[in-house]
Parts: structure tokens; C-alpha cells; sequence
């Protein structure tokens, strides 16, 4: 990390031409360095908030070998009222990457430097302007591919997670000052936490760790896409659903047993959620080497699957089989080239995590009718998880807490005493508060965090 005292400045919009280009700086001498630049008004006279049109140069007016860049539009966001929460100054030019680039050489000629990946943000976090978690989400809400990831990442970025791990949070702070307390009476043999009540809270603050554990699992498919593996016997039909699904001829269709000899993905975007459908070989006993390697690939995707989708042209006994691999999984149960059917379609519940129904790829008969299961199932999901995670080192962070929570509970049966548990306490809000960046977190940490994000974010 280089020295937060510096004026960045960097591009802010993506790479390529455009109508419009942003260069954004921000830091003490952001205005001034702008100023010296800016032939129009004189920005540091003007107001937070305001924007003012001008000719920008290649250097200072002191310069008689200046040239003129481009006519911009000039935009101020003085300390505190800013997205860093330092003076803020964006200049909006015309998209030339020719262009953008020689502004921000002029700036960075004029004193400023140009900007880390994810520094902006960075700075936000660091003066106060957001928690880590709400930081992160940024990057979340840049890479939404879909409603239903750029719903989660605005929550998140709007104080869902932060809200409730605070509240999490603060129950755990007022028992373990009470465990100090005690120790600092030791002596006298006092006891301020009621023994039981921190047994109570314990198991409550556990389920609720556990409840946002879980919700990981579907709030990473809903982020990269939901996994649905499409299984079945060779010649059962799943790359011609794929296809259908695709609308268009992605796989290979064939009557000859065994043509799929590998996972086939493809990603299809229903009502805002994305879900990768994985074409699998078909499940058989074989000889082959290489189809037998595209049966195994196909059991390691049921694996991995968040739904499993399951052709049948003749009753088999696959799922059976595979019993064990298809625990909390949603499963469709499909009777496949149901041309001539006519059967009324069922009630779909999203209590019900098994589905069986005739479906016709030819005729279209019930497609609608899988793709309205899959998006009701997840839609249900999520309006009952409110608040999801999505990042790998919170999920990390939350498994760690939970098992000094549950050090403590193993430690209260033992009646130990306050000093140790006071420690499980302290770990598991160290945890807890890592996520948002309540702790002293180490300037290495936040470099790797912030240097995932993009240039001028």
C-alpha cells in the first residue's frame, strides 16, 4: 500500500471507446492539481457538488508549450462529501482512450499519482465511508452478471451483512465485558454472566452463524450461476433438452449410445437468475476407457449441483443409485419424449424439493413448467434469506467463530473457568469482526482484498 496522503488519480471507465470517459482523483491536492489545468471557473472557489464545463490542457497555464486536450465537464466532491470522503474532483471527456490518457498524464504530471486497483475504494473503507464487507460488495456489485447477483451485492453493499453481524456482534461484546468483570473481581468470587443465559445466547448466536454459513451455498450460485446437472442413461435425451433449453444446437444429438463423452456447460439467464445447465454422459456400466471417464465426470457434476435434472425415456433405478450424492439437492424427475401427453400439469410447491412430470422437447409440452420450478425455487430462497453471503472469506471467517462458540459451550459443560472461556469469546469476535474490518486488519490483508478490484474503482 502506498501512502494514503497522496492524490490518486485514475480512468474510472472501462476500456474501449466511448461517447464519455471519466478521470477521477482524489486526495488533498485533487482540486488544485485540477485547477492548474482547468481553464474555466476557479474550482476552488466553487461549491461541493457542482460540475463546471472548461477547456482541459496538457500543463499548468504557466506553460507556453501547453495544448489543449479536450472541452470537459469538471466535477466536485469536497472532504467528506465524497465516495473516498477526501476532496473528490471527476472529469468528464469525450471517450477517446487517446484522450483519457493524456488527462490523467497531465494530472499525474501536475502531482498526483496514478491509483492501485481497488485504492478508491480502499480510501472509503480507511476514512470511515463504509465497513469492509460493504467495501467488498463494491467489486460484487461491478461484476453483476444478473438481478439476482447485482440484488445481493446492492444489499450487501447497502449494510445487510454489516447490520447483522453487528447485532451478532454486540450481544457477544456485553457477555464477554461481563466475563471480564468477573475477573477482575476474582477474588471476591463474584459471577456477573449468569452461566446459563450466555448458554442461551451461545446457541443463539450459533444457529444464526450456521443460517449464514448455508446461505453461501445459494448465494455464490445466484453470484456465478446455479449448477443443474442434467442427468440420465445414454439416449435419455439431456442434450436435446440442453439445445432447447439453449435454443439452439449446442450438443451433439445422436441415437447412438454414448456420443456425450464430456460435461457440455452452457449458462441461460431466467428472469434475472443465471443457471449453468451441465449436459452430462450418460450413466451406464461401460467398457470403455474414455466413456467410463465421462460417467465418472458425470457423478463428480451431480456432486456440485445445486439441481439435478433427470431424464428418464423408460423407468431406471439411477437415482436410486446415486441416493447418497443427491442429499439437499432439488431434484426433476423427468419423463422424457412425452410427445403424445396430455397429462395436467402439478402444483409446483417450494417446500417440495423432489418434482416429477412428463415433459416433450419436440412438442415443447411442460418446458415452461421447469423453467417456472427452477426460478420459483430460487426466487423463494431469496426472499426468505434477507441476508446472504457470497465471499469465500467471510464464509471462512463465520466457520472460525463458530467453532470458538462452540469451545465455549464444550467449556461451560466443564464449568470452566471465565478467564478460558473469555478467550473462546474474544476469538470468536475476532472473527466476527474481521468480516467488516472491526479489528486492526493487517495492511497486507487489505492490499490483496482491494487488488482484486478494477483501476479507478
Amino acid at each position: 500500500m502506498k501512502a494514503q496522503a497522496d492524490t490518486i488519480a485514475a480512468i474510472s471507465t472501462a476500456a474501449g471507446l466511448g461517447a464519455i470517459g471519466l478521470v477521477r482523483l482524489s486526495g488533498s491536492r485533487a482540486v488544485a492539481i485540477v485547477d492548474s489545468l482547468f481553464e474555466g471557473k476557479t474550482l476552488a472557489k466553487q461549491a461541493s457538488h457542482t460540475a463546471h464545463f472548461g477547456n482541459f490542457y496538457s500543463s499548468p497555464v504557466a506553460d507556453e508549450g501547453r495544448q489543449l486536450l479536450d472541452e470537459v465537464v469538471v466535477t466536485l466532491f469536497l472532504t467528506g462529501k465524497s465516495f473516498t470522503g477526501e476532496e473528490t474532483v471527476e472529469i468528464s471527456a469525450h471517450g477517446s482512450p487517446y484522450i483519457l490518457h493524456q488527462i490523467l498524464q497531465a494530472c499525474v504530471a501536475a502531482g498526483a499519482r496514478s491509483a492501485l486497483p481497488g485504492e478508491f475504494t480502499q480510501r472509503a473503507f480507511l476514512n470511515g465511508k463504509m465497513d469492509l464487507a460493504q467495501a467488498e460488495a463494491v467489486g460484487d456489485l461491478i461484476a453483476a452478471e444478473n438481478k439476482a447477483s447485482h440484488h445481493i451485492a446492492l444489499n450487501q453493499m447497502k449494510g445487510s451483512v454489516s447490520t447483522e453481524l453487528a447485532h451478532l456482534r454486540d450481544k457477544l461484546i456485553n457477555f464477554t465485558a461481563l466475563i471480564e468483570l468477573e475477573l477482575d473481581f476474582g477474588e471476591e468470587d463474584v459471577e456477573f454472566a449468569d452461566r446459563t443465559a450466555l448458554s442461551h445466547l451461545v446457541q443463539e448466536l450459533k444457529s444464526a452463524i450456521q443460517k449464514l454459513i448455508q446461505s453461501f451455498e445459494y448465494g455464490n450460485a445466484l453470484k456465478n450461476g446455479v449448477p443443474v446437472a442434467i442427468i440420465g442413461l445414454p439416449n435419455a435425451g439431456k442434450s436435446t433438452l440442453l439445445n432447447a433449453l439453449l435454443q439452439e444446437e449446442r450438443a451433439i444429438v445422436s441415437d447412438i449410445a454414448g456420443t456425450t463423452r464430456d460435461a457440455i456447460e452452457e449458462t441461460i439467464n431466467i428472469e434475472g437468475i443465471s443457471f449453468r445447465f451441465i449436459d452430462t454422459a450418460g450413466i451406464r456400466q461401460t467398457d470403455d476407457v474414455i466413456e467410463a471417464i465421462g460417467v465418472e465426470r458425470a457423478k463428480q457434476k451431480v456432486r456440485q449441483a445445486l439441481v439435478v435434472i433427470h431424464l428418464y425415456d423408460q423407468p431406471d433405478t439411477l437415482l436410486e443409485d446415486l441416493q447418497e450424492d443427491l442429499s439437499n439437492k432439488i431434484v426433476f424427475s423427468l419423463r422424457s419424449k412425452a410427445d403424445g401427453a396430455t397429462e395436467a400439469a402439478p402444483r409446483l410447491s417450494v417446500e417440495e424439493r423432489f418434482h416429477h412430470f412428463s415433459i416433450s422437447v419436440k412438442t415443447g409440452f411442460q418446458l415452461e413448467l421447469l423453467k417456472q420450478a427452477l426460478v420459483l425455487h430460487f426466487k423463494h430462497q431469496q426472499h426468505q434469506n434477507a441476508v446472504v453471503i457470497t465471499n469465500v472469506r467471510h464464509k471462512q471467517a463465520l466457520e472460525l467463530a463458530a467453532e470458538a462458540l462452540e469451545m465455549v459451550d464444550r467449556e461451560m459443560a466443564k464449568q470452566a473457568s471465565g478467564d478460558l472461556l473469555s478467550l473462546y469469546l474474544k476469538d470468536a469476535l475476532y472473527h466476527i469482526g474481521s468480516i467488516t474490518g472491526k479489528i486492526d486488519v493487517d495492511r497486507d490483508i487489505l492490499g490483496t482484498i482491494f487488488g482484486k478490484f478494477c483501476i479507478g474503482k
